[in-house]
C-alpha cells in the first residue's frame, strides 16, 4: 500500500490539478470577455458597437496560450449562442452569431489560437514585442468580421467604412492597453 501511495499522487493527482486549472481559467477568461462585451458604445452609422472584447480577446490569447485561449473563445462563443447574454449590450442567440457582428465573433476564436500560438514561441515576452501577436490577432479579427459583414451587407465597401474605419484608432489603443496589461494578467495566471 506505501508503494502505490506516491506513485497515484504524481502520477494522476497533478494532471486532475492542471485539467481543473485550465478548466477554471477557460471559464474565467469567457466571463472576462462577455464583461467586456458589456462595455459598448453603438455608434448609429454601423451595426457594430465598439466594445471591450478585442482588449479581452488579444490578453486571453497571449496569457493562457493557443489552446486555452481559443477553448475559452470558443465557450464565450458557444454559450452566448445558447442564450446567455454575453455579446455586446447584452445580446445573444445564434442570430447574433450568423448576424452583422457574427464574423468578429468568429474571428475572435482564431485570433485568440493565433495570438497564443505566437506567444508560444515568445513574442509576448516583453512590451515590444507583444504588439506582433496582436497585431496579427487583430487583423485576423478585421478580416473575418469585415468578410462576413460585406456579405450581410452586399457589399465590401460599405462593410470596410462600417466595420474597420470607425475602430481603427480605438482598436490601436486597445492593442496598446494589452501591451501594458499583459504583465499584470500574467501574474493573476500564475
Amino acid at each position: 500500500m506505501t508503494t502505490l501511495a506516491p506513485t497515484l499522487s504524481t502520477r494522476y493527482f497533478p494532471r486532475t490539478a492542471n485539467w481543473i486549472r485550465d478548466l477554471f481559467l477557460i471559464i474565467i477568461a469567457s466571463l472576462f470577455v462577455a464583461a467586456l462585451a458589456q462595455v459598448q458604445i453603438p455608434l448609429p452609422f454601423t451595426p457594430v458597437p465598439i466594445t471591450g472584447q478585442t482588449f479581452g480577446v488579444l490578453l486571453v490569447g497571449a496569457v493562457l496560450g493557443s489552446k486555452r485561449g481559443a477553448a475559452s473563445l470558443a465557450s464565450y462563443l458557444a454559450i452566448g449562442a445558447f442564450g446567455l447574454p454575453f455579446f455586446a449590450g447584452g445580446a445573444h442567440g445564434l442570430n447574433t452569431v450568423i448576424g452583422a457582428t457574427g464574423g468578429y465573433l468568429i474571428g475572435f476564436v482564431i485570433a485568440a489560437y493565433i495570438i497564443g500560438l505566437l506567444a508560444e514561441r515568445g513574442l509576448e515576452r516583453n512590451m515590444q514585442t507583444s504588439f506582433i501577436p496582436f497585431l496579427v490577432g487583430t487583423v485576423i479579427i478585421y478580416a473575418c468580421g469585415v468578410s462576413w459583414l460585406a456579405i450581410v451587407l452586399g457589399s465590401f465597401s460599405k462593410a470596410f467604412a462600417a466595420g474597420f474605419i470607425p475602430f481603427v484608432i480605438g482598436d490601436a489603443i486597445k492593442l496598446i492597453a494589452a501591451s501594458v496589461a499583459l504583465p499584470a494578467a500574467w501574474r493573476l495566471v500564475r
